[in-house]
């Protein structure tokens, strides 16, 4: 049976209408979560809330008139918003930085970094004026590693650090801001991209110790343990759910990682 440990507050999930967004809201809406799906396209946001029992409210993230709008119209229909998970993103095929057009780089920044961060504040400030609130910010594992990602990357870097500055500058408001940085994830997009043989499934676990891709589930639990009041002394944290690749991407210089025993 799962917790009731969300007693019907309202979280937010930008970026919520599939893959991590979508598994994470799921989680919540099951765990007693009043959870509003947020996401740029209007049809799937409404689609994702009603397949599990959510509320709809699509946005821009860069759009930040919109995003303070919309955070304070699910206030007077919901009550307050008691959690964000800062979810929304763009991914980037790899490259090589002269290869990346300025304008491919500027629109991940655009959503990356200035999305989650109009996001944050938007429905920071209103966590701020009660005195409560949590903010969960989709890093990646790739925030701590070399990629040839060169917008993805250091947008994820930046807002795992935006975490902790968040964090430091409103704990005392009451308010928990950490990051949750997943691995090589199983969503749509990367299973479809193995099977079409544009991905390699080997490389993308070979170097994670427990050998396995992420499920999306596996992030949103570890969103909704953040948001729990379990962690209520836990803010400024990156939580990497990774497979342990960080903790062992780097064994190749020593023959790999260890096999079963």
């Amino acid at each position: 049976m799962e917790r009731n440990e969300g007693r019907g507050r309202v979280a937010v999930i930008t970026g919520g209408a599939s893959g991590i967004g979508l598994a994470t809201a799921r989680v919540l809406v099951n765990r007693g979560w009043r959870v509003v799906v947020s996401d740029i396209n209007v049809k799937a946001s409404h689609e994702a809330a009603r397949s599990i029992g959510a509320e709809a409210a699509p946005f821009d993230v860069t759009d930040d008139v919109a995003t303070r709008q919309t955070m304070a119209g699910i206030e007077e229909r919901l009550g307050p918003i008691e959690a964000l998970f800062a979810n929304a993103g763009l991914i980037q095929p790899g490259s090589r930085p002269e290869d990346l057009p300025f304008t491919e780089f500027d629109k991940v920044i655009a959503v990356n970094l200035r999305g989650v961060y109009v996001s944050c504040v938007s429905a920071g400030a209103l966590m701020v004026e009660r005195g409560r609130g949590g903010i969960v910010i989709t890093g990646s594992a790739v925030a701590a590693r070399s990629a040839p990602l060169h917008a993805y990357a250091p947008s994820k870097a930046a807002v795992v650090h935006m975490a902790a500055c968040l964090a430091a500058e409103w704990g005392r408001s009451g308010v928990r801001v950490n990051a949750i940085s997943p691995g090589f994830v199983a969503t749509p997009p990367v299973l479809a991209n193995i099977q079409s043989g544009q991905r390699d499934l080997r490389l993308l676990v070979d170097g994670s110790a427990l050998g396995r891709l992420v499920e999306t589930d596996e992030i949103g639990r570890g969103v909704a343990f953040l948001l729990s009041d379990d962690a209520s002394a836990i803010t400024g944290i990156n939580l990497p759910v990774d497979a342990g690749w960080l903790a062992s991407s780097h064994l190749t210089t020593y023959g790999g990682v260890r096999e079963a025993r």
